[in-house]
């Protein structure tokens, strides 16, 4: 690609925020309540570490010459074993990671729409949209990717709309009422919110997938993800702090649409359900994106040799079609295990499920960088800022790992360990294959 069509690092920097925007904050304040405004103190930690993180996965992807995405990150330091268990966890993460976006998109529609689901119905209400969310997926990469432009209309004028007009009806009071109610010690409070707020910047490693149309690549990447994510991050921590001050925590506590009741606040109810509908909107859109990048993952691990070959096959639009439908299914089931009283409950638990199963693979390709840079022949003056932030990026992952509960943890070493014993069982059937022919 010529110089002159590459974006710019601002448009880059621009690009890397919105990536992940899509669906990760507009439920999140009605959780937060729960702990309080004091959680702005884990935003800022979150946003620090989130962006260390995603400046390490920008030097990986530059530096990164094995296929597989974060399982060929994982592989310098761990072989075949971690290659694909990074991507084993990271399928496994991003199908629940969906289930959650879906039971977003009930909760702002419930909200809308006056809606009163029993958990039954808002189960079954959710898999309507992960099929229609899925089916979208069959219009391959470029109408996916028109599709989702509309999503960051959608999304980005709430939250700049409250940056902008929020102060308006901002109220101290009712902010330092919600700071700590239930009186929990500081480093509990952090250790309870961390998780949840590292839900809002699961794809920042994608963030260097624009490497190729920017110009002068090895400067402008990490430049830009490390300011996209500290823009995403400063972005996320106000509009949450305002929402805080704006309505009182014990109606935001369980709220199904605290972007509406913000709006409703401010500008009255027309413009609480205006904003509650361009987020439908938003986190529709987002999910599809990731319905069909979910599919791309699968087909592209198939390719390697780590998931079954049928999920290769695609349509004639390129759309892996395949691994769409066996996504689907196991969503579809997963959504009826996940039944729970209130939507907020669904969505809590799936997200700290999503958050502790993506950081495996985080803290495997991070413990791998020193091993990537040595074997890529990188010079030793050049890897120390590196080796530094996928250090920081390893605690931070394993200290988010910590902050999801021990419950959760059981369950994320579970899928680890499931995806240990398919590794093997694979590889000696395929060495007994070979043993065969011969």
């Amino acid at each position: 690609m010529a110089n002159a069509k590459k974006m710019s690092v601002l448009q880059l920097t621009t690009v890397t925020a919105i990536n992940m925007m899509g669906s990760g904050i507009i439920l999140l304040p009605s959780k937060l309540a729960e702990i309080g405004t004091i959680s702005i103190f884990a935003w800022i930690l979150a946003s620090l570490g989130a962006t260390i993180l995603a400046y390490a996965f920008a030097k990986c992807g530059m530096y990164n010459k094995k296929g597989g995405g974060l399982g060929g990150y994982a592989e310098y330091g761990f072989g075949k074993l971690g290659n694909f268990l990074a991507n084993f966890t990271y399928t496994i993460s991003l199908i629940i990671a969906n289930i959650a976006i879906s039971i977003g998109v009930v909760s702002y529609a419930s909200y809308v729409f006056g809606w009163n689901l029993s958990p039954v119905g808002s189960c079954l209400t959710t898999i309507v949209v992960l099929i229609l969310s899925a089916s979208i997926s069959f219009l391959g990469s470029k109408g996916t990717g028109r599709f989702g432009s509309i999503g960051v209309i959608c999304v980005m004028i709430p939250i700049i709309g409250l940056l902008l007009f929020g102060f308006t009806s901002f109220s101290m009071d009712t902010y330092i009422q919600a700071w700590n109610p239930k009186g929990l010690p500081f480093i509990v409070t952090l250790k309870d919110s961390i998780a949840i707020i590292l839900w809002s910047f699961l794809g920042l490693e994608t963030a260097c997938a624009n490497s190729s149309a920017v110009e002068n690549p090895e400067k402008n990447v990490p430049i830009a993800v490390l300011s996209g994510t500290l823009l995403a991050g400063i972005m996320y921590t106000l509009s949450t702090a305002i929402i805080g001050g704006i309505v009182p925590y014990t109606e935001l506590i369980g709220a199904n649409a605290p972007f509406g009741l913000a709006y409703a606040a401010m500008m009255g109810n027309a413009a609480g359900h205006i904003v509650s509908c361009m987020l439908v909107v938003s986190c529709f859109v987002s999910l599809t994106a990731w319905q069909f990048t979910i599919a791309e993952v699968v087909r592209n691990s198939a390719s390697l040799g780590h998931f079954p070959h049928y999920l290769q096959k695609v349509t004639s639009r390129g759309a892996p079609y395949m691994s769409i439908f066996t996504v689907l299914i196991i969503q579809l089931v997963l959504s009826l295990m996940t039944i729970s009283p209130t939507l907020i409950n669904q969505f809590n638990i799936l997200i700290n499920l999503a958050v502790t199963i993506n950081l495996i693979p985080y803290v495997l390709s991070m413990a791998s960088v020193p091993a990537m840079q040595r074997i890529e022949g990188i010079e030793k003056s050049k890897r120390g800022l590196t080796n530094f932030s996928a250090f920081i990026g390893a605690v931070y992952s394993i200290y988010a790992i910590y902050g999801c509960g021990w419950s959760i943890i059981g369950d994320g070493v579970i899928v680890a360990i499931i995806g240990i014993i398919i590794f093997y069982i694979k590889k000696r059937f395929h060495n007994n294959v070979k043993i065969s022919h011969v």
